[in-house]
């Protein structure tokens, strides 16, 4: 039986610029669009959606295997840091193994 792998991420970003809900749902759209376009991963905004200035997106996706989990987070990360000018102040990894 062929096992796959499930990326799972959770990525904390601070936007220091931002002064309102508005401005901040500019910023999490965009980056969740690219993600989702770049890399065709589920991408959500998670947490702290009350927050004007801390953004937190849940990110997971099927891979085959643990190397291509790692890559494909990796880019993810790189990504992230080039796409927007929100700051990365936390980015937690998990890979799952599953039938």
């Amino acid at each position: 039986m062929k096992y796959i792998k499930i990326l799972l991420m959770r990525i904390t970003l601070r936007a220091s610029w931002v002064h309102s809900l508005k401005e901040k749902r500019m910023v999490v759209k965009s980056i969740v669009q690219k993600l989702k376009n770049k890399f065709n991963i589920s991408v959500a905004e998670v947490d702290e959606q009350d927050i004007h200035q801390t953004i937190v997106i849940g990110i997971a996706g099927v891979c085959g295997t643990s190397s291509q989990v790692d890559s494909s987070m990796e880019h993810i990360i790189t990504f992230v840091e080039s796409n927007t000018d929100a700051e990365i102040v936390d980015i937690q990894k998990d890979d799952i193994i599953s039938m």
